[in-house]
């Protein structure tokens, strides 16, 4: 006998209220200006830029440290959005290190510079692939 299965109803999300003052309306709009969407191609672009065999040139390392430190920013924002950094242990620990990572001034000497900008990279390259993991970047995944 053929037994029938219905799918599973989902409740109606709770309807979003704007905020009434000006000021927290100046901010959210603020936000929404400056939200650059995430660009997996990027990410691993310089992920693998860093951490090739071949460090990345001199005048190269202000820029790519700027760029790793906005994924890892967009990689905790995605952590904390979807929940990932209270519900897996990994993520927690992950971005808790993250946390640390983009308030850390690039030293001045080179070797030093690059061995910094080569452990951001591997802590990215970390969040990206246990968000993948947790199913919290789709795209990436794809």
């Amino acid at each position: 006998m053929n037994s029938l299965v219905l799918p599973r109803v989902r409740q109606p999300a709770e309807r979003w209220e704007p905020p009434l003052d000006s000021r927290a309306l100046h901010e959210l709009l603020a936000k929404v200006q400056q939200w650059e969407p995430f660009d997996a191609d990027a990410l691993f672009d310089d992920v693998g830029d860093v951490l090739d065999d071949i460090a990345p040139p001199a005048d190269t390392l202000e820029e790519l440290a700027d760029r790793l430190r906005g994924h890892l920013t967009q990689l905790i924002h995605i952590s904390a959005g979807t929940g990932a950094d209270k519900g897996d242990e990994q993520a927690d620990r992950l971005v808790w290190r993250a946390r640390q990572l983009p308030g850390v001034v690039l030293p001045g000497e080179y070797g030093q510079a690059v061995g910094h900008l080569r452990r951001t990279a591997w802590m990215v390259n970390e969040l990206a692939e246990r968000l993948v993991t947790l199913g919290c970047l789709k795209a990436v995944a794809a």
